[in-house]
């Protein structure tokens, strides 16, 4: 993988400034995509449709398009990392890591009669796993500097502490969503338990909340591109649900909000 890098680019200098380009290049995504769903849903799942190409088996999609995620920055880590030996780089990408081998190993596998998704879904998923994983892991491993005292500063400290509780909501919101049903039973119900008691998009939730504590705990460009990215499309797709969720079921309860508990 070194080798690889260094052909690509002529200097450490030209590969963190493509870096920074691709950061803001997300940012730019990011808002494309705001206004892109303000008319359209996300394409998979309950809004799949055959416009957006075949589809592709959910256990199957989730596995392939999430596993660039893990790979490429395994990859990049076992190359040359001038910065993989200080502590506040190893956290950080050790939070990374918690995340997608969760997402790319191991949820793929618990998805009990998930819905298609359609091609064009799946492969914009799978090249954007190739460029955030690339983005993060790359400056995190080999470029970004953070005093010894860090890991005790206020921001990552308080970045670390929304990570965990994110990432704890939205195992926990997986879980609730893949046992609504019983064996043999079809069709939707109403998600109860956890932060769905609060919130339709209580897996939503968690996600964002935990990109925003790793960005936070990063303090970078890069991080926050992907927090904003990600903030972006989850918060769509849980206005989305709460809306779906208001019109299928008359008993939906009035009090729980779209994303933020007790306020939207």
């Amino acid at each position: 993988m070194d080798a690889i890098l260094k052909k690509l680019f002529s200097s450490e200098d030209e590969e963190l400034y493509i870096l920074d380009c691709l950061s803001y290049l997300m940012m730019f995504m990011a808002f494309v995509t705001f206004l892109a769903l303000l008319f359209v849903n996300v394409p998979y799942g309950r809004y799949a449709s055959s416009r957006y190409g075949f589809p592709v088996h959910a256990t199957i999609a989730w596995f392939i398009q999430e596993l660039p995620a893990f790979l490429l920055p395994l990859a990049l880590i076992l190359s040359s990392c001038a910065k993989i030996t200080h502590f506040p780089n190893q956290l950080l990408l050790l939070m990374y890591f918690c995340h997608y081998t969760q997402r790319s190993l191991i949820y793929p596998f618990l998805i009990r009669g998930g819905k298609s998704t359609p091609f064009i879904s799946f492969a914009l998923a799978f090249v954007f796993c190739i460029y955030n994983g690339y983005l993060q892991t790359r400056y995190l491993s080999h470029y970004a500097e953070y005093p010894p005292d860090w890991v005790t500063r206020p921001y990552f400290i308080t970045g670390s502490c929304l990570w965990l509780t994110g990432w704890i909501i939205n195992i926990h919101s997986d879980h609730i969503l893949r046992n609504l049903r019983k064996p043999g039973e079809t069709g939707y119900k109403i998600p109860t338990g956890g932060m769905f008691n609060y919130v339709s998009g209580a897996n939503f939730l968690g996600e964002i909340v935990e990109w925003a504590g790793f960005a936070l705990a990063a303090h970078s460009i890069h991080s926050a591109a992907f927090a904003i990215f990600t903030l972006v499309v989850l918060s769509s797709r849980a206005i989305a649900h709460h809306k779906w969720y208001l019109a299928k079921f008359e008993d939906y309860p009035k009090s729980r909000k779209a994303l933020i508990p007790f306020v939207f």
